[in-house]
């Protein structure tokens, strides 16, 4: 992780942090387009690493509202394990959902929350048919995160806003 907070360092994001080994990170980028920093983490970590990954970027506002989305908040508390986000690039819609539910087969309930795919998993994710479609080549760039790992991020955003600025 000290190696992927030396390259968004070096192309000029401000103070990023991470979270443990789990390829999450935050950064100040003053007014900077999210779009363009998709491209530009992208393109320095390929440059780095020698392998392409799709960079998801929201804004803490964002990520913020997507945390106090979460349909299945009272699933999550029982077991956070079993709810999960698929964090996209561009918007789902009603026509990605329905070609998914065929394959909640073992209890999966679906949401679509301002374009981010939820899901609940009523049994081991591992083993669901669900968890299997959600690639980007059905889906698009996205990326999926467990409901532990967002709220973690999301107490890591407030901690933040509450820090004063280094320097």
């Amino acid at each position: 992780m000290a190696d992927w907070r030396d390259m968004m360092e070096g192309i000029g994001l401000a103070r990023p942090r991470t979270l443990l080994a789990t390829g999450n990170a935050l950064f100040d980028s003053g007014r900077a387009p999210v779009g363009q920093l998709e491209k530009r983490l992208e393109a320095a970590f390929t440059q780095r690493f020698g392998r392409h990954v799709d960079t998801i970027v929201t804004t803490a506002a964002q990520w913020r509202k997507l945390t106090a989305g979460n349909p299945f908040a009272e699933e999550a508390a029982r077991d956070s394990t079993r709810v999960a986000v698929r964090v996209m690039r561009k918007s789902l819609d009603e026509a990605d959902l329905d070609a998914l539910a065929p394959y909640a087969t073992q209890g999966e309930c679906l949401k679509l929350m301002d374009g981010h795919l939820w899901v609940h998993f009523e049994q081991d994710p591992v083993r669901s048919r669900v968890a299997a479609q959600l690639t980007v080549k059905r889906l698009g760039a996205g990326t999926v995160r467990n409901w532990n790992t967002v709220r973690r991020l999301d107490e890591m955003i407030a901690a933040s806003a509450h820090a004063p600025p280094r320097g």
